[in-house]
């Protein structure tokens, strides 16, 4: 069984780009999460909803502002690419006849009970049935 993330509209959203409201999710009046919390709800045409970045949660969260509170759109920086050494070349590498390594204990392939489906001990009896492989 594979486990997956539900298919949620706030999916389709891109880090830190404002969306109006109206255009990404209809319903209520909603507030901004900026302004005091006795102003009165906006309408989603004249609000605008934000993803942020979580630091727990991948999928991050969203929050709507007014026209007065949205956060302005950052694009992200790259990064400076600074030299400080010339490329120097290495000799190449003698080629060697490596041993293989041995198996991780978790690779090695056990017994298993045709009519459990469990792993057999060291005896050889299954110890869910009985049985004697």
């Amino acid at each position: 069984m594979r486990i997956v993330d539900s298919a949620d509209w706030r999916d389709r959203l891109t880090y830190e780009t404002p969306y109006r409201v109206a255009d990404v999710i209809p319903g209520d009046p909603a507030r901004c999460a900026a302004c005091p919390t006795a102003e009165p709800a906006q309408s989603r045409d004249r609000l605008w909803a934000v993803k942020h970045r979580h630091p727990t949660n991948h999928g991050g969260f969203v929050r709507f502002y007014c026209d007065a509170h949205v956060p302005e759109r950052t694009q992200p920086t790259a990064p400076a690419v600074t030299r400080t050494a010339t490329a120097t070349r290495r000799a190449p590498r003698a080629t060697s006849t490596r041993t293989p390594k041995a198996p991780a204990p978790s690779d090695v392939v056990r017994a298993m009970c045709p009519d459990c489906f469990v792993e057999v001990s060291a005896t050889g009896e299954c110890g869910v049935c009985g049985i004697r492989i």
